[in-house]
């Protein structure tokens, strides 16, 4: 507590009002990405004390949902529920407040209980980051952003490399209020993918069309992919290499030879 009582964003918390020192990360997140907009639904997980749950209020307006094994105080305009964010039930109630069409935002600062063992400490925390991951992606809307706490280390990358696969635009940010000692860093994806498919995934496809662009162009569970250097009529595998809202663009593997096309 010493510590708190010297820190600039400790006294600003107390100043304006806000339960932790956190707010100011948020804040300054928001300011800078661009996570929430005027009229957003908001859902964040391990959201104890409720200094995120302060300033999603305040950016948002909208519908605002806490979640937290600990119970959240009262706050003007906010839901709250007790209940582990690991469990199957937590989830159904989520989905049960915020409604099936999904929310705008998911937020993550949560933290494991530390142990002063890092590597342990490290595992837990990409372990509690995935778990948020996997829920945003149940509950995000199209076009959804995620923020998540993931404390850095050598699991970061592959964590890095797995979410980024699920939103357009994805970064790793440090706030200014994040203690200049701590290994935390928060990941931040914008544009959440509903496609059916992901980078890396690959289907056996038949070249039917051309796009404009001279691309194959293929229907894979009615999402379109463009694919690069095929003739209509080749039979090819195809990687997926990157993927937007609407569409995606894949690589030829293997060509598997020629179809007959109808005439």
């Amino acid at each position: 507590m010493a510590r708190d009582r010297r820190d600039y964003y400790y006294h600003q918390a107390k100043k304006e009002g806000y339960r932790s020192r956190a707010s100011f990360k948020l804040m300054q997140i928001n300011e800078k990405h661009k996570i929430i907009k005027r009229g957003d639904s908001v859902v964040d997980l391990g959201a104890a004390p409720g200094g995120w749950l302060q300033v999603a209020k305040k950016l948002s307006g909208g519908k605002v949902l806490g979640v937290d094994l600990q119970k959240i105080d009262y706050i003007e305009g906010v839901e709250t529920i007790q209940g582990d964010i690991n469990i199957e039930s937590t989830i159904k109630t989520i989905i049960q407040v915020t409604g099936l069409k999904g929310v705008d935002v998911v937020l993550c600062d949560a933290a494991p209980n530390l142990s002063g063992n890092w590597s342990y400490d490290h595992t837990r925390s990409i372990e509690l980051a995935t778990s948020a991951l996997e829920y945003a992606k149940r509950i995000l809307k199209q076009k959804g952003n995620f923020v998540v706490k993931v404390f850095q280390g050598d699991m970061f990358n592959d964590y890095l490399q797995n979410a980024r696969e699920n939103f357009v635009r994805t970064t790793a940010y440090s706030p200014k209020a994040s203690r200049s000692q701590s290994a935390e860093i928060y990941f931040i994806g914008k544009e959440f993918l509903t496609a059916p498919l992901h980078k890396g995934d690959e289907f056996v496809v038949e070249i039917n069309k051309l796009g404009s662009g001279g691309d194959g162009v293929v229907l894979i569970e009615k999402f379109i992919v463009f694919v690069k250097e095929v003739e209509v009529g080749e039979k090819v595998r195809i990687s997926i290499i990157d993927v937007k809202l609407n569409f995606a663009f894949a690589d030829v593997k293997e060509s598997l030879g020629k179809f007959e096309t109808s005439e």
